[in-house]
C-alpha cells in the first residue's frame, strides 16, 4: 500500500497562513503526466516577433552565440489563473475580508505558480538539453536559464538569426537577433509552458525627449541650444513658437509648478510628503547620484527628508542576472533615469527613491534590464527589499512583442498587484502607436497599445499639454517673474492632449483657424517634418477589459484593456513648455548661470503620478489603512471618477462639465479629476516608398492611416505617403479624440492631489 501511494503523482497544497488566501483552494495535480519525448513536439503560437517579416535577414547566428539568462515563462492552470484574478479583485474590494491583505512572492508561487513537480520536470528537461538552469523564481512562473544559439535551435526547433531593422528614424538601421519562427517544445511539457523570453534582443524604448537650454534672465525663459534646433522638427517648432508667442524662447516648469498645478502643496503643509514610502524607478542605465542631490538643493526640497539609493536588485536564492549597466558619469548617464528619479521626488519630496538598474547586456530578454530590475524587486523574499510603488517609463507596441515576453510582463504586474505594489507605466510618446517615440508611425498598423502597460494590474499614464499658450491666457495662470524656487504657476492650468503633430485640434482652431486636415496639408507644403510626438493611447489586442474600466462615463464599448488610465503634463505643441532637470552634463546652479537640461514625454508623467501615489500611501496609512500599500490603484481611480463623471449610461452629473479641464481654475477647486476634452492623439503616419534612395518594392499598406499627401522627409533621406491616424483609410475619422469622460486620448484626465486624497479617504470610510 505504501509503495502504491508513493507512486501516485504528488499534490501541491496551497499555503493558507495568510488571511488573503483563506478559503482559496489551488491544490492541483501536476500537469506534466507523460514521459517527455523530444520527438513528439507541440508548436507554441506567437512565440516569435511577427514584425520580422518587415526586416532584412542578415544571416544565421553562429551556434556558439551565447544566450544568457533566458526566461522560460510558465503557464498556470486555468484554475490557478482564475483564483488569482478572484483574489486580486477581493484585495481591491473594501467590502471583502481580503481587502488589502497582500501576499508574499513565496505565497504567490505556492498558490498561483506551477506545481513543484512540473517545475522540476521542465528544469530537468532544460538540463538534459545542455542548458544551465540558473534558478527558479519564487513566483514559480519563470525559470532563468542560459545556453547557446545552437542549443536553442536543437531544443526549441527555431533558428536564431541576425536581422537589420529600421530604427525609430526610418533612415537609420539597427542590428538585432531573433528567433525566426515559433518555438516547439515536447508535447508532454506544452501544457505548462508559454514560451521563452530572451530569444530576441529588441528592447523597449524610453518615453522621453530632451534638449539643452540656457536661461534668459531678461525673459525668465530658456533659449534652446543650436544643436537641438538643427533638426527639421525643432525648426518647425521654432516657427510655431514665433507665430504663437512672438519669441523662440521656451518655458521650463520646475517642481513648484507641478506641485501647484496638481495641488500637492497643501499636503506638504499637513506633513504628507511621501515620508516612509519607497518609489522604485526601474531602468537599464544608471545616473550620477549627485544629480538628484543637486536637484533637491536647487529647488529647496531637502527639508522634506527624502532619500536616494541606486543599486542593482538581486534577491537572494535567484540567479545573478542583474549586472551594473554603468552610467554614473556626466557623459554616460541616462537622462531617462535622471528624469524619473527627480520628478518622482518633485511630487513626493519626502519619499525614498530607489533607482533600480539592470544592464540590457545581461540578457536577450525583449524587455531587457528594465524587466529584470522590476522582476527582481517584486520577487524579493525580503519585504524591506520590495517597494511600495514602481514607475516604469518604457514600452513598445503589443504587435511587436512575442507572446512569452508579453505574458512575462503581465504576470509580473499581476504579482506586484497581489503583493500590494502600485505600478505606473508610461502609455507612450507617439500618438496611437507607442513604438515610434515621436517619429512618424511607419508600420503595418497605426493603432497599437504599449505592451508594458496593458496589463489590468498596472496604471497607464498618458500625457497632457498646458492649454494656456494656445488659449492666450498665460498671464492668468503664470507669473512673469519666478519665485525663490523658480516657480511661476499660480494655480491649476487648462490642459489638452499632448500632441505636437498637425493633428492637434486646438492648435488647428486657435492658431490656424483651419481644419486639422488642411493644417496637415499646409505644413507638408512648407516642408515641415511629419511627427507622431504626443501622448499615446489605444486598445489592447491581447488583454481583456477589466470590469472596473467599464464603470465610468465615456468608457469605450469594447472588450479590450484600454490605455491610458490617467494623464499628467508631458509636453507641448511647438515644444514651448518643458520640465527642468539637473544633469551631470548640465548641472543646475543658483540662478541658472549655465545650461540646463529640459525634458518632456510620458516618461515625465508616469514618475510624477508615482510621486502622487506615495503621498496617498502615507496619508491613507496615517488615516488607519491596513498597510501603506494600495496595489494597482486604477480600480479605485475609476470608482472615484464615476462619482464625478457619472456611469456609462444615464444622464451625466453636473460635475462632468464643471470639472472640464478647459475651465482651468474657474469653479474647479473641488474637482478630483480634470476631464480633458480638448485635443486628441491622432498624429502623423507614413507609408515609406524609399529609404536612402532605394525604392521599397510593394510598400505595405498602413491600416488606420488616412493619407493626405506625399513628401520627402528626414532631409531627403526618405520619401513616402504621409497620413494621419484614422479609424478609416478612406476618410478622416480621428484615432483618437478627447471627449467628455474617459477617452483613449487621456483616460480619466489629470488630478487634483489634495482632493484625490479627500475623496479616497471618504471612499474607504464608506466601505
Amino acid at each position: 500500500m505504501t509503495a502504491a501511494l508513493a507512486a501516485l503523482p504528488s499534490l501541491t497544497l496551497a499555503a493558507t497562513v495568510n488571511a488573503a488566501l483563506a478559503g482559496i483552494n489551488t491544490a492541483e495535480m501536476p500537469r506534466v503526466n507523460q514521459a517527455v519525448n523530444n520527438n513528439l513536439v507541440s508548436t507554441l503560437s506567437h512565440t516569435h516577433v511577427a514584425s520580422l517579416a518587415q526586416m532584412k535577414l542578415a544571416g544565421a547566428a553562429d551556434d556558439t552565440l551565447q544566450m544568457p539568462h533566458m526566461q522560460l515563462i510558465l503557464k498556470p492552470s486555468a484554475n490557478r489563473a482564475s483564483a488569482l484574478k478572484a483574489l486580486i479583485a477581493a484585495q481591491h474590494n473594501p467590502s471583502s475580508s481580503k481587502f488589502h491583505q497582500w501576499i508574499t512572492p513565496a505565497e504567490f508561487g505556492s498558490n498561483f505558480g506551477i506545481t513543484d513537480a512540473d517545475v522540476n520536470a521542465v528544469s530537468a528537461w532544460l538540463s538534459a538539453q545542455g542548458f544551465t538552469v540558473n534558478g527558479v523564481y519564487p513566483n514559480k512562473m519563470q525559470i532563468d536559464f542560459s545556453g547557446t544559439a545552437g542549443q536553442v535551435r536543437r531544443a526549441f526547433h527555431t533558428q536564431i538569426n541576425h536581422y537589420v531593422a529600421r530604427g525609430q528614424d526610418p533612415a537609420t538601421s539597427e542590428n538585432h537577433i531573433a528567433n525566426d519562427s515559433d518555438i516547439s517544445v515536447p508535447s508532454a511539457l506544452a501544457p505548462v509552458i508559454t514560451g521563452v523570453a530572451g530569444l530576441t534582443d529588441f528592447h523597449p524604448t524610453h518615453m522621453g525627449h530632451s534638449a539643452t537650454a540656457q536661461y534668459d534672465r531678461s525673459s525668465h525663459q530658456f533659449k534652446l541650444s543650436n544643436a537641438y534646433l538643427s533638426s527639421a522638427k525643432a525648426q518647425a517648432d521654432a516657427a510655431i513658437r514665433e507665430a504663437i508667442t512672438g519669441s523662440n524662447n521656451v518655458r521650463g516648469l520646475v517642481p513648484f509648478d507641478m506641485q501647484t498645478i496638481y495641488n500637492t502643496s497643501p499636503l506638504y503643509a499637513s506633513g504628507i510628503t511621501g515620508s516612509g514610502i519607497t518609489i522604485a524607478v526601474v531602468e537599464d542605465q544608471g545616473m550620477l547620484p549627485s544629480d538628484w542631490t543637486n536637484f533637491v538643493s536647487q529647488f529647496s526640497l531637502g527639508g522634506y527628508g527624502g532619500t536616494y539609493q541606486q543599486f542593482e536588485p538581486q534577491p537572494t536564492s535567484l540567479p545573478t542576472n542583474c549586472t551594473d549597466p554603468g552610467g554614473e558619469s556626466a557623459s554616460g548617464e541616462s537622462i531617462e533615469t535622471v528624469l524619473d528619479s527627480e520628478y518622482a521626488t518633485a511630487m513626493a519630496p519626502g519619499a525614498n527613491i530607489w533607482v533600480a538598474i539592470c544592464s540590457d547586456s545581461a540578457t536577450k530578454n525583449f524587455f531587457g534590464g528594465v524587466y529584470l530590475a522590476a522582476d527582481n524587486l517584486i520577487n524579493n523574499p525580503d519585504p524591506s527589499g520590495r517597494p511600495n510603488v514602481i514607475s516604469a517609463s518604457y514600452g513598445y507596441g503589443e504587435l511587436k512583442v512575442d507572446a512569452a515576453s508579453k505574458a512575462a510582463i503581465d504576470t509580473m504586474w499581476a504579482q506586484a498587484d497581489a503583493e500590494g505594489i502600485s505600478v505606473f507605466v508610461s502609455s507612450g510618446d507617439s500618438g496611437s502607436n507607442p513604438s515610434f517615440n515621436g517619429s512618424p508611425i511607419t508600420d503595418m498598423i497605426a493603432v497599437d497599445a504599449n505592451a508594458f502597460a496593458t496589463s489590468p494590474n498596472d496604471t497607464g499614464v498618458g500625457g497632457t499639454d498646458t492649454a494656456d499658450v494656445l488659449d492666450g491666457t498665460s498671464s492668468q495662470y503664470f507669473n512673469t517673474t519666478p519665485n525663490a524656487v523658480y516657480g511661476t504657476a499660480k494655480s491649476y492650468v487648462p490642459e489638452l492632449t499632448w500632441n505636437e503633430s498637425c493633428g492637434n485640434t486646438l492648435a488647428a482652431k486657435k492658431v490656424f483657424n483651419q481644419s486639422v486636415l488642411q493644417v496637415c496639408k499646409n505644413i507638408l507644403l512648407f516642408g515641415a517634418a511629419p511627427t507622431s510626438e504626443g501622448g499615446s493611447g489605444g486598445p489592447s489586442s491581447i488583454d481583456a477589459k477589466p470590469s472596473w474600466q467599464r464603470i465610468v462615463h465615456g468608457a469605450a464599448k469594447d472588450q479590450s484593456r484600454d490605455l491610458p488610465d490617467v494623464s499628467l503634463f508631458a509636453g507641448s505643441f511647438g515644444g514651448y513648455t518643458w520640465a527642468v532637470l539637473c544633469t551631470g552634463a548640465a548641472p543646475c546652479a543658483p540662478g541658472f548661470p549655465t545650461a540646463v537640461t529640459l525634458e518632456g514625454g510620458t516618461s515625465l508623467s508616469a514618475p510624477m503620478f508615482a510621486g502622487i501615489q506615495a503621498l496617498m500611501d502615507q496619508a491613507l496609512l496615517q488615516a488607519g489603512a491596513f498597510s501603506a500599500n494600495q496595489g494597482n490603484v486604477a480600480p479605485t481611480l475609476y470608482q472615484l471618477a464615476a462619482t464625478e463623471y457619472g456611469g456609462p449610461t444615464g444622464s451625466a452629473p453636473a460635475t462632468l462639465s464643471r470639472c472640464n479641464a478647459s475651465n482651468g481654475s474657474k469653479n474647479t477647486g473641488s474637482c478630483v479629476f480634470y476631464n480633458i476634452t480638448d485635443g486628441g492623439n491622432s498624429s502623423n503616419c507614413m507609408q515609406l516608398t524609399s529609404v536612402l534612395g532605394i525604392a521599397i518594392p510593394n510598400p505595405p499598406a498602413v491600416p488606420d492611416c488616412y493619407m493626405y499627401g506625399s513628401a520627402s522627409v528626414l532631409f531627403g533621406l526618405a520619401t513616402g505617403n504621409v497620413g494621419i491616424t484614422s479609424l478609416s483609410s478612406t476618410s478622416y475619422v480621428p484615432a483618437y479624440p478627447a471627449q467628455a469622460g474617459w477617452s483613449f486620448a487621456n483616460g480619466l484626465g489629470s488630478v487634483n492631489a489634495a482632493n484625490l486624497l479627500g475623496a479616497w479617504k471618504k471612499f474607504d470610510a464608506l466601505h
